[in-house]
């Protein structure tokens, strides 16, 4: 069974079927902006006693309960965040735990606890949250270029922060490393010590293929370093399992032996590529150079400590948690790109003449 309902701004039926109307459904009722829905609902601005009516009249006629987020605003707070992070099995937990750590210590800073959603549920994580009244706030990781979760959110005044930033973020406040310019950073470096035949050893082809917007991001910037920097450069989806970089390794050196110089981004794939290159008679840094993308702790930890601009999880939990505050304090939404800091540890020097 459907259900019609007409606008008083327009006139035109809106058709929402079987769905619950959303902010942005009594906005339209209203004439107004979402964000005004929202401050009508928490009272945390002053508004008209004419927009407020219209306003209310809306949510009247639509039948329209406010979600989880407009309750927290209005004081009936869970003090829950919920952070939605599959864990699947071509993430790295490790790197991914250093995230929910941080986010968790934030959270404890401000008297919340946090909810972990780790099954891949896609879209239904998100609306069992919301819907359920389950938290105040959502922070989203593993964001896609495409990012299916968002739909269901949109306008409808929840408050929600992305660790990662989608083709269209629209709304939603973002938080990040700049991926692109850290691949920038990792061929510059490469760039100056005289390299001019470099490789991407990247994510997994399930990440790629996934649309995952950060992997997405480091290999265009790849890309366009090499372009901007006149030099030579392939790329590569490598899977952490050893046999798999193990024969990435014998292809590149095969197909391709005036490489002198690897960007990495594919944390579990360090240490076998150290070994394969190794093993080939390839040593690290002699024998061929590497800069990485990854958290200090592996970088530093490797056979070969490793030239890498860090991940700063830490730093990007922190910011996520601050922008989740801000939303329920009814501020506006932000997006916010960390610049690549780079630590020179040995592992890249001048390529050898031949």
């Amino acid at each position: 069974m459907s259900a019609t309902l007409t606008s008083s701004t327009s006139g035109a039926p809106l058709a929402y079927g079987e769905r619950m109307p959303t902010i942005a459904d009594v906005a339209r009722e209203a004439g107004v902006a979402p964000s005004t829905v929202s401050y009508v609902l928490s009272g945390k601005r002053t508004i008209s006693a004419e927009t407020r009516a219209r306003v209310e009249a809306g949510i009247a006629r639509l039948g329209y309960r406010p979600n989880a987020g407009a309750r927290a605003l209005a004081s009936a707070s869970t003090k829950i965040v919920g952070l939605v992070v599959p864990l699947r099995t071509d993430v790295n937990v490790p790197v991914i735990m250093q995230f929910v750590a941080a986010i968790t210590l934030e959270c404890r800073r401000h008297d919340y606890d946090v909810l972990l959603l780790t099954k891949d549920e896609g879209p239904d994580a998100v609306s069992r949250v919301v819907q359920g009244s389950m938290a105040d706030a959502i922070i989203v990781m593993d964001v896609e270029a495409d990012e299916p979760r968002l739909e269901s959110l949109r306008g409808s005044g929840f408050p929600v922060v992305l660790i990662g930033v989608p083709d269209s973020p629209g709304e939603f406040a973002c938080v990040d490393l700049d991926f692109a310019a850290a691949a920038h950073t990792c061929v510059e470096r490469l760039v100056e010590l005289g390299h001019t035949h470099v490789s991407l050893f990247g994510a997994t082809p399930a990440v790629y293929d996934r649309g995952t917007s950060y992997a997405l991001r480091f290999r265009a910037g790849f890309e366009e370093a090499v372009d901007a920097l006149g030099v030579s450069g392939t790329v590569h989806a490598v899977g952490s399992d050893h046999r798999e970089v193990e024969a990435v390794v014998e292809r590149l050196l095969r197909d391709e032996p005036a490489v002198t110089g690897l960007v990495v981004h594919n944390e579990a794939a360090l240490s076998p590529l150290l070994q394969a290159l190794r093993a080939a008679g390839r040593e690290v840094p002699g024998g061929m150079s590497i800069v990485a993308l990854c958290p200090d702790d592996i970088a530093e930890s490797q056979s070969v400590p490793l030239d890498a601009v860090s991940i700063p999880a830490a730093e990007v939990g922190r910011r996520a948690v601050e922008l989740a505050m801000s939303q329920l304090r009814g501020e506006a939404s932000e997006q916010q790109l960390f610049a690549p800091h780079l630590t020179v540890r040995g592992s890249a020097v001048a390529p050898a003449r031949r």
